[in-house]
C-alpha cells in the first residue's frame, strides 16, 4: 500500500511545480486542516509549503500562500469549510476540498486546479458552465481517489472546476471533494469501491473512470433534480485498489 509518510518531493518534482506556476496569474489561497494524533499531518503541511515555496512573486507577493488550521482551535473555521476530518487541504472557502493528503499523482491534479483559479479560467464548456449557473439545489460531488492512479486527477481537476465555477457565480452549495481511498477506508467502503476514480455525487455512485465533461453535468443535473434512476457508468480509465 501506498504511504504518503514515506513520499519524497524531489527535485525534479519541485522543478515541475516552478515551471508549472509560471502560468499563475493572481494569489491563491491553500488552507490546510491538521490536528493532534494524525498520522498524515505532517505530510499534507508539507505538500503545501512547497507549493508556496515555488510559486513565483508576483508584486512582492507569493502567488500561492498557505494558512494552517488546528482542530479544535479553529472551530469556526473548520465549520466554515465544512472539514470534519484531518488532514484536509480547500481552496476557494472549502468549496474544493482534498480529504486526506494529496500526494503521488493526485499533485497533479491540485496543481493544475491551482493554476486555473489563479488564471480565472476553469477551462468547461461554455454550455457547461450555464448549466452549472442554473442549478439550485446542492451538490456534493466524492471522487474516491489513490495516489497512485494514473486517471483520478483528471476526474478530480474536472470536479473542481465544476465547483469552481459554481462558487465564482456566487453558489456556495456545490463542493467537489477528493477523497483518499487509503486514508478514508470507510467511505470508499461506504460505495463498495474496488476501482477509481470511482465518483459519487450527493451519496450516489456515479461513475467508475474519468467521464465526460457533458456526461458529468447531465449526471448531476439527473441526480439533483431526480429526473431519472441513476445506475453506476463503467468508463475506461479506471484502476484497481
Amino acid at each position: 500500500m501506498f504511504d504518503p509518510v514515506k513520499m519524497e518531493i524531489d527535485k525534479e518534482t519541485r522543478d515541475a511545480i516552478k515551471e508549472a506556476f509560471e502560468d499563475l496569474v493572481k494569489p491563491v489561497e491553500i488552507n490546510v486542516f491538521i490536528g493532534p494524533n494524525c498520522r498524515y499531518c505532517d505530510e499534507t503541511v508539507k505538500i503545501a509549503k512547497v507549493l508556496e515555496e515555488e510559486a513565483p512573486v508576483k508584486n512582492g507577493k507569493k502567488l500561492v500562500t498557505m494558512k494552517i488550521y488546528e482542530k479544535d482551535k479553529h472551530v469556526d473555521v473548520f465549520k466554515k469549510h465544512g472539514v470534519e476530518r484531518i488532514p484536509s487541504l480547500t481552496l476557494v472557502e472549502g468549496r474544493i476540498k482534498y480529504t486526506g493528503t494529496p500526494s503521488g499523482e493526485e499533485l497533479r491534479g491540485l496543481v493544475e486546479t491551482i493554476i486555473r483559479i489563479s488564471q480565472e479560467d476553469s477551462g468547461l464548456d461554455e454550455t457547461t458552465v450555464e448549466k452549472i449557473k442554473l442549478i439550485e439545489k446542492p451538490v456534493h460531488v466524492e471522487i474516491i481517489v489513490t495516489p497512485q492512479c494514473p486517471y483520478c486527477p483528471y476526474a478530480a481537476l474536472l470536479s473542481n472546476m465544476f465547483a469552481y465555477e459554481a462558487w465564482r457565480n456566487g453558489k456556495t452549495d456545490f463542493v467537489s471533494e477528493i477523497v483518499e481511498a487509503y486514508e478514508n477506508p470507510d467511505i470508499a467502503d461506504k460505495y463498495g469501491v474496488t476501482s477509481v476514480p470511482a465518483i459519487a455525487i450527493n451519496g450516489v455512485l456515479a461513475f467508475v473512470g474519468v467521464p465526460y465533461e457533458e456526461d458529468f453535468i447531465e449526471r448531476i443535473i439527473d441526480v439533483v433534480e431526480r429526473r431519472r434512476t441513476i445506475k453506476t457508468e463503467f468508463l475506461e480509465g479506471a484502476t484497481g485498489i
